[in-house]
């Protein structure tokens, strides 16, 4: 399918209902840069379209001039099954992408496979000073190096982050609620030393006390350790 073809069908699937209600989630985005499809409709979209033989015309056409075709690009990279055309696609997509919707629902499934890869790719995303390509880094990070591939150095990684920017920090936050449920002894003491700027550390401790998955016990601790902002 060609850009003109699938801006076409993604018309075609056209809720503009949604298309208001998408516009007011993302800060700065105006209705006439949304056409309004809904996200299982652009999922099931990406999967009709990487069984396509040549999806290249689509995936170089950068920048997207709407929002639906910015998400189902990220799609379309999820489902790509070869790891190095998904680091590739990855690399080259990051730059363009400039919201956190994007952002968070980019996720290649085949980097599961390949952790050793994805980690030195994290390390650059990091340092890369773009915000939503540092965002999708420590997302990386969360998604699969909290688990079994668990190592010290990750959440260490992480708190050295500095950025002024919203959603840099509140996916610094997320992170570290979410390592607390999983490894919340080796990521305790990042809280009780205060290792992140103020903001951060509280916005972790509130999320965290909002998990299901932080005991009751562990909770009424975290809430001792906030700390005083301006």
């Amino acid at each position: 399918m060609t850009g003109a073809e699938i801006r076409k069908e993604l018309y075609s699937l056209q809720d503009e209902a949604y298309r208001e209600f998408q516009a007011k989630l993302i800060p700065g985005m105006g209705t006439d840069q949304v056409i309004g499809v809904r996200t299982p409709q652009l999922r099931k979209l990406a999967r009709q379209i990487v069984k396509e033989e040549d999806t290249q015309a689509f995936l170089e056409e950068l920048p997207h001039a709407y929002f639906d075709e910015t998400q189902l690009h990220a799609f379309v990279i999820s489902e790509i099954r070869d790891p190095e055309e998904a680091f590739e696609r990855t690399e080259q997509f990051l730059p363009y992408v400039d919201n956190w919707a994007t952002c968070d629902q980019l996720s290649p499934k085949v980097f599961r496979k390949c952790r050793d890869e994805l980690l030195s790719h994290i390390e650059q995303w990091l340092v890369s000073g773009r915000t939503y390509t540092i965002r999708f880094g420590i997302g990386m990070l969360m998604q699969h190096f909290l688990d079994e591939a668990f190592d010290p150095k990750y959440p260490k990684m992480v708190s050295e982050v500095r950025s002024e920017e919203y959603y840099v920090n509140m996916m610094i936050a997320w992170y570290f609620a979410t390592a607390l449920a999983k490894q919340y002894e080796a990521v305790l003491p990042y809280i009780e030393k205060q290792k992140l700027d103020p903001w951060t550390h509280n916005k972790t401790i509130q999320k965290a006390v909002e998990s299901y998955r932080i005991t009751p016990q562990q909770k009424e601790y975290l809430k001792t350790l906030k700390v005083k902002t301006k």
